[in-house]
């Protein structure tokens, strides 16, 4: 019988692994798998080596497993840090992102991270990374629109009769 071949099988291998990281069924398939290869007689490093995981990561399954049974292969509820900003916090600062921040008497027409940023730490006293606060613009399905950059040495007018109306 002809083996079989995967073309590009290394960029392959590695989308099947992030495939099986996306979804918490397909973790729980995949730490089965490995509990089923110990039960048919194969070692932690050997399932390790054909898995992809540590030796230890291995052990880990099957103790869970041989404690648990199959609900401690499942991923537990992963609850994040506790949000800083309360829900009606939140809800003021969704009110807020859809005025115009040179209404609330800020320098700039458009609102990015760093301005919000500076919004709530202005407004509640509460500290957030600029990455967080794209985060909330994401959160509440806000569009940040930018304007469109303009040659030096254009002409208004003609850029005006251009533009598709």
């Amino acid at each position: 019988m002809k083996k079989l071949e995967i073309p590009n099988a290394r960029t392959q291998a590695y989308i099947i692994e992030v495939e099986i990281q996306r979804s918490d069924d397909s973790r729980y398939d995949h730490r089965l798998h490995g509990v089923l290869l110990v039960a048919r007689g194969q070692s932690c490093k050997e399932v390790s080596i054909l898995l992809g995981h540590t030796v230890k990561t291995i052990e880990n399954w099957v103790n869970r497993f041989n404690s648990g049974g199959f609900g401690a292969l499942r991923d537990e509820k992963r609850t994040g840090r506790p949000t800083k900003l309360s829900k009606s916090q939140l809800d003021e600062v969704e009110r807020d992102i859809h005025v115009n921040p040179l209404e609330l008497k800020y320098n700039q027409n458009l609102w990015d991270g760093k301005l919000l940023r500076y919004h709530i730490e202005k407004k509640f006293d509460v500290d957030l990374s600029v990455r967080q606060c794209q985060r909330i613009f994401k959160k509440f399905n806000f569009r940040q629109r930018k304007p469109r950059p303009m040659s030096a040495k254009s002409d208004p007018q003609k850029q005006e009769e251009f533009k598709k109306n």
